[in-house]
């Protein structure tokens, strides 16, 4: 197979941040992006090129939901085991299949050639195995008397290794009819023998659920740990040409059954719609060390043949089904559940998407007739892998979100061979029948003016074609201005009397940075709202607002006011950069205002296109006006004090005798809560004289006094 096949992915979707009236620019060039993406034909290798995939050529559908197992005889013949109605499928090596066996149980989850060139099948639930003559006759050859017979393995002498559940026990049969307590070879603390395998050298290997052991058994059948994985179950492994072996690990198991989950609970389809935003000072996600497989769905490992094991591959996302070593002795093939693709991985680490089928999942791959086979589950098929690359492979992009309805440019990419570019466009999150077609094709690397129509979701399509230069895409990119959407003011906080807000220092940004209009974060350069800190001025009407701009354009604000009985609102303070304003209270009369506050987003967009949001607040009381205290009556015993408040209400009033402390008074109806209220003083202290003062407050913490001298 050609190395391109086997190289591995780069791709990613890195964004330009600009205004909104400028272009935003969707370059595809990272592994991440593209593989939301649909691969079909198509291979991607780890310097981020696109080629023409190894050819996919379906063999033989056996109308069944699942194939569990697959092995090949040395006529190669294939036998496929299927899942729903146990049944044994024969496919000749001219590609001709038919029923082989149809077995009693549910499910043939493994199946062996015997050193005749018998066939074993295992079956689950209640397992057996089954020995199926020359024409497909089955006649149990043994019963273990376990409920799933998940592996089977011929040894070097002949014998039938049987790997069972819920037992977690390894049976070794000579011959039909064995009898089960006599015929075992390991009985396990563990639940299920996932998977055997046998080497050159005659060693049996046995991988488990649920605690992801890895035995090795010699030809005198004693047991070896190799590997104990953090991942529960080992669910496949494979022997290269050199000894090693190669291991498939799972963090959840996918053999064992599961309750049913609730309709509740079925995840939701994943979006592939992606976003160009502006770029950030959040430092890139840390790469985990393929060593790390906290949160790993699956893992494949490498056993050296001196027992030393090394992870190749993990992932957090893929889950992996299937393993075949390469011949090569240079890694493996691994075949997903994730959209039936198939990644080849080498011994170094690095992994490519070597292709990806309809299929929901890639069951088994093995060799057969010195060609690659390999079998899908959803549907129950069988395909032929290379080694020729296919005539024609496309490439779906994942989906661009603009966000609102947008105005495309021009696409252009770099590549070479017989290669084309087309595009799509929507106003749903899926491409359906409300979808423009494809547009007509682009062949020019140089690209042109995408003439899909205006809409808020595009997708990419390239198209590879086979001919005297290889067909190659390397990276893809299209230009677009998002329509501008009116900023919107979201709320208006009004303080507290006498409460200011003062700006706090900003971050210092380079001039020539300004002068250039690149945004600062380019240059690793944070800048973020800072909120003001409060602080006491005297009358001080402050107001805090809240705004948001969907285009992320750079806002400024305008603040407005009018008295309530007035009908046009003067400017107060224009063009503000902050989000938050504070009023001398003094500078407006006593009364109640109303404040509006607009954002416009004139900083990025020309002349024409800016638009503007506006929010206005409910009537504010300014009142810069002091209670009147005054003295009603006196005498030697008593004061009493009367406050009077002409804009608002007394709050509360306090007294002090001869300069002291404070202290709390309560008027003679036992509330503040009037524009006049009354309080009275009473004086029981030895002889002597009093100057007694009372302090009133208003709404607004306005305060006024009066003092009264009294002799005793």
């Amino acid at each position: 197979m050609n190395k391109a096949f086997f190289a591995a992915l780069l791709f990613t979707v890195s964004s330009i941040a600009v205004f909104s009236s400028d272009p935003s620019i969707w370059s595809v060039n990272s592994r991440t992006e593209v593989l939301k993406g649909d691969a079909r034909g198509v291979s991607i290798d780890q310097n981020g090129v696109l080629t023409l995939a190894p050819r996919w050529t379906e063999t033989f559908k056996t109308e069944q939901s699942y194939i569990w197992s697959t092995i090949v005889d040395a006529a190669g013949n294939i036998y496929l085991g299927t899942g729903g109605d146990g049944k044994v499928f024969k496919v000749d090596a001219t590609g001709k299949g038919a029923l082989f066996a149809d077995l009693a149980e549910i499910n043939v989850s493994s199946l062996a050639v015997g050193r005749n060139g018998e066939i074993f099948a295992g079956t689950s639930p209640d397992g057996k195995v089954y020995r199926l003559s020359a024409n497909g006759t089955p006649t149990v050859y043994f019963e273990p008397r376990e409920k799933y017979i998940w592996s089977l393995a011929v040894m070097a002498d002949g014998s039938l290794a049987v790997g069972t559940g819920d037992g977690g026990r390894i049976f070794k049969v000579a011959s039909a009819g064995a009898d089960p307590a006599k015929s075992i070879l390991f009985d396990t603390s563990e639940t299920h023998i996932i998977s055997l395998t046998t080497d050159r050298q005659g060693n049996l290997y046995a991988g488990t659920d649920s605690n992801g052991l890895v035995m090795r058994f010699g030809p005198d059948g004693r047991p070896f740990g190799l590997l104990d994985s953090p991942l529960r179950e080992i669910h496949d492994m494979s022997v290269g040409p050199d000894g090693s072996l190669y291991v498939l690990a799972l963090g959840e198991s996918a053999s064992a059954p599961k309750p049913a989950e609730p309709a509740a609970a079925a995840a939701t389809p994943e979006s592939k719609a992606v976003t160009v935003e502006k770029p950030t000072l959040a430092a890139p996600e840390p790469v985990k060390s393929r060593y790390d497989l906290t949160g790993a769905k699956s893992a494949v490992y490498r056993i050296l043949p001196d027992g030393g094991n090394d992870i190749l591959w993990a992932s957090t996302t893929v889950v992996g089904f299937s393993i075949y070593a390469h011949q090569t002795g240079n890694g493996v093939l691994l075949g997903t559940s994730d959209k039936g693709r198939i990644y080849s991985i080498q011994n170094d680490g690095s992994a490519t998407l070597a292709l990806q089928s309809d299929a929901n999942q890639i069951s088994t791959i093995r060799v057969a007739g010195g060609s690659l086979i390999a079998t899908s589950s959803n549907p129950g098929v069988l395909y032929r892998m290379g080694p020729e690359t296919v005539a024609e492979g496309t490439y779906e992009s994942s989906i661009l979100d603009a966000k609102t309805a947008a105005l495309w440019g021009r696409l252009w990419w770099l590549g070479a061979g017989d290669l084309a570019i087309q595009t799509r466009t929507g106003n749903t999150g899926k491409p359906d029948e409300t979808w423009s077609s494809w547009s007509d094709p682009m062949r020019d690397q140089k690209g042109g003016q995408i003439s899909s129509p205006r809409a808020r979701y595009l997708q990419w399509r390239g198209v590879l074609k086979a001919s005297a230069v290889p067909a190659r895409l390397e990276a893809v990119n299209l230009a677009f201005v998002a329509r501008n959407i009116a900023p919107e003011v979201l709320s208006i906080q009004v303080l507290p009397t006498n409460v200011g807000l003062i700006a706090n220092p900003p971050v210092q940004i380079d001039p020539n940075i300004e002068i250039s209009g690149m945004d600062p974060a380019v240059f690793g350069i944070q800048v973020v709202s800072v909120p003001p800190r409060r602080a006491y001025q005297r009358g001080a009407r402050s107001l805090q607002w809240t705004s948001e701009d969907r285009n992320g354009d750079n806002l400024v604000f305008d603040v407005y006011y009018r008295e309530v009985g007035e009908t046009e609102f003067k400017l107060l303070r224009e063009n503000l950069t902050d989000s938050f304003l504070a009023i001398d209270g003094q500078s407006l009369a006593d009364g109640q205002y109303i404040f509006r506050v607009v954002a416009r987003d004139t900083p990025s967009n020309p002349n024409g296109l800016a638009l503007s949001g506006e929010k206005t607040t409910g009537p504010i009381n300014i009142d810069n006006t002091p209670p009147i205290v005054t003295v009603i009556s006196s005498t030697s015993d008593q004061i009493v004090f009367e406050a009077n408040d002409r804009s608002s209400y007394i709050t509360r009033a306090e007294y002090s005798i001869n300069a002291g402390e404070w202290r709390p008074i309560y008027p003679q109806d036992g509330i503040s809560d009037s524009p006049v209220e009354r309080y009275t003083v009473n004086l029981r202290r030895e002889a002597g004289e009093y100057a007694v003062t009372l302090r009133a407050f208003d709404v607004n913490g306005n305060s006024g006094n009066a003092r009264q001298v009294v002799r005793k």
